[in-house]
């Protein structure tokens, strides 16, 4: 039997913007899909999902996790159509926007890895679960599947010619935030093509905001190494507005925005593809996560406690 693990990840900055080129800044957060594959004797695979999934998530992902473990067996140049039996769990829930595809994709790939004996690098890791990623986000930016390979806190831009660029950031010291799931599960492949048609549509208006987006970006970057926290939640307020321009918010995902900033939060953005899915709040400080978090979860959602910058041995 083989295990592997990948990292859940949270985008501070880029969301639908990296996949047309602009940099993102990604973190890995404590949270991981943890996955054991096995070679049976019955015909099939196999999957066993025991993550904790927000409502509806499995069942809506389940053919796209099919179709991910299929592109996985091919590009690692296994027989397509051997028996497997696949266990899913860890303590990264099923939510919409936190990786939770990417995890599971670099968990199973690292399982397959060491079940088959073929001693994978990071590297090619990272490849396969790109790869895989197409199931569900159809032209994936390659930063969810990066973060929950490499872990820590990484500056990203997807080169449309040529390898990405991939940079470790450092900061003082981890920070707290929180993220709180929408209840929305949201389709990605269908959210990146929407912006792909609008982005045809409407050249003019799409150029300036993908170029008011980089200028962000750069600046975000530098103050986060500053670590001029104020700053970086500004930061994230205003990503959060150049995100509904390109219509990939909701009114629950902007409602929970809202939501943390009145209650202290230094600054609140939705994270991943958008149209459902979940928010990140900065609020550093134990005292500050908590008392946020709690004024979301009393409103009936679902609320993670964790850190960005962390890393850790998986």
């Amino acid at each position: 039997m083989g295990k592997g693990s990948g990292y859940g990840k949270v985008i501070l900055f880029g969301e639908q913007f990296v996949v047309h080129g602009v940099p993102g800044i990604v973190s890995a957060i404590h949270l991981t899909t943890d996955a054991e594959v096995r070679k049976i004797e019955t015909p099939g695979v196999n999957i066993i999902d025991e993550r904790k999934g927000a409502k509806g998530y499995t069942e809506k992902k389940r053919a796209q996790q099919k179709e991910s473990i299929d592109r996985m067996l091919k590009v690692m140049g296994l027989d397509e159509k051997v028996s497997l039996e696949i266990w899913l769990g860890g303590n990264l829930p099923g939510f919409s926007g936190i990786g939770a595809s990417a995890a599971s994709s670099v968990a199973i790939a690292r399982a397959m890895s060491e079940e088959f004996g073929l001693n994978l690098s990071d590297k090619r890791i990272n490849e396969i679960a790109f790869e895989a990623e197409k199931a569900y986000a159809g032209t994936p930016s390659g930063i969810d599947n990066t973060a929950a390979t490499f872990g820590g806190l990484i500056w990203f831009k997807k080169n449309m010619s040529g390898p990405d660029t991939i940079e470790r950031l450092k900061i003082k010291e981890p920070i707290e935030i929180i993220i709180a799931d929408s209840g929305v599960v949201a389709d990605t492949k269908e959210m990146v093509l929407g912006v792909a048609e609008r982005k045809k549509k409407y050249p003019e208006k799409y150029d300036r905001i993908f170029k008011q987006e980089e200028e962000l970006v750069v600046k975000a970057r530098k103050a986060l190494e500053d670590f001029d926290l104020r700053r970086v939640g500004k930061l994230m307020n205003d990503n959060h507005r150049l995100l509904q321009e390109i219509e990939v918010s909701c009114k629950e995902l902007d409602y929970l925005v809202d939501l943390a900033k009145k209650n202290g939060a230094y600054g609140a953005k939705l994270t991943g593809g958008g149209g459902g899915g979940c928010i990140v709040a900065l609020t550093p400080g134990k005292k500050l996560q908590g008392k946020v978090a709690k004024a979301i979860e009393r409103e009936g959602f679902k609320v993670l406690r964790t850190k960005v910058g962390v890393q850790k041995s998986i």
